[in-house]
């Protein structure tokens, strides 16, 4: 059976929410889940009335529902779960100077808003729920890193709350080319000044597709036994590429790295390698509190999961995958 059969067999006739779902990732992942399933009910969940409009505009599926809420709010949560098989968590402050600036907001958000979501589908007896994560919540340096790193680890614990009940797991990937908030059109707009601005000359960023990012969560959908955080093999790309995509003759300003952010980014570290299960596509990183006997599940997609090695990281600068500026250029 294919991986698209497999999940088609799990989500058709079933009842999808996605909270946060009208930003880049919940647009791609609806697009995806109305193109190929047939749902009872696929609902979006977010706070912004405008942007569900602009939505419903795109979008004509009988199955489709917007429901207005914030994560903050568990009884609106709850209301919206009822009768929910599957969860899809995308909502999250995700502006690292804004986190910053405003670090309460994000934190109730980001962290207190993902114990909301735990609660409410343990309440609601939800099926399963993966939970979006970040390469900024692997060894944090700032705040909206610190409270994705909170949400994680809420997430996997959430499995032994739950008992017989409601699965948890997590995927974890890098910067999605063109989202809000991405330095693509960033970039695009100050291109027409001649000069762009570069934090610095050496650094990397892991970089995916919206739509691949919607397919990978779509997989592990069907994957996941509970606990685990799924981390695609995705390329890396240097700043200094992805500018000389965007305007091969701009020069470049040297600005310095902004306070927040790192010079190269990690999705896997050297502690969580005896954790880790490589398969030919993704890593698995496995609860270090299991619910499950670890012995037993190691198979994905019908595919033994090999033990890393004891120094294994994956990190953005040692990557062996790698978008040159041709390449950006063309997905850009």
């Amino acid at each position: 059976m294919t991986e698209l059969a497999e999940a088609r067999s799990l989500l058709d006739g079933a009842s999808v929410l996605v909270t946060g779902g009208t930003g880049s990732f919940g647009n791609a992942f609806v697009r995806r889940l109305v193109s190929n399933y047939r749902l009872k009910r696929l609902v979006v969940y977010s706070r912004d009335e405008l942007k569900q409009f602009e939505m419903a505009q795109r979008f004509s599926h009988p199955a489709l529902r917007f429901f207005l809420g914030d994560v903050r709010d568990v009884g609106r949560l709850e209301r919206a779960l009822n009768g929910i098989d599957f969860v899809i968590h995308a909502a999250a402050l995700k502006q690292v100077p804004a986190a910053e600036y405003n670090p309460i907001e994000c934190i109730k958000t980001n962290v207190i808003g993902a114990e909301n979501v735990i609660n409410a589908c343990i309440d609601q007896k939800i099926r399963r729920v993966i939970a979006l994560s970040t390469d900024k919540a692997v060894n944090p340096v700032n705040l909206y890193g610190a409270t994705k790193l909170c949400s994680d680890k809420l997430f996997v614990a959430a499995n032994h709350l739950a008992g017989e009940g409601t699965r948890f797991a997590v995927v974890r990937y890098g910067n999605v080319i063109g989202s809000r908030g991405s330095v693509v059109p960033f970039f695009k707009e100050r291109a027409s000044e001649g000069k762009l601005p570069i934090t610095d000359p050496r650094m990397t960023r892991f970089w995916i597709n919206v739509d691949a990012g919607a397919a990978f969560v779509d997989r592990c959908l069907g994957l996941m036994n509970g606990g685990e955080i799924f981390v695609p093999k995705i390329p890396s790309m240097r700043i200094v590429d992805l500018a000389s995509a965007i305007c091969p003759g701009c020069k470049h300003e040297i600005i310095g790295i902004r306070p927040g952010e790192k010079l190269h980014e990690l999705m896997i570290t050297k502690d969580d390698a005896g954790y880790t299960l490589e398969f030919n596509d993704f890593y698995v990183i496995r609860p270090s509190i299991h619910i499950w006997d670890p012995r037993e599940i190691s198979c994905y997609d019908g595919e033994q999961g090999r033990k890393v090695s004891e120094d294994f990281e994956y990190a953005s600068h040692t990557n062996d995958r790698w978008l040159e500026a041709a390449d950006l250029k063309s997905v850009i």
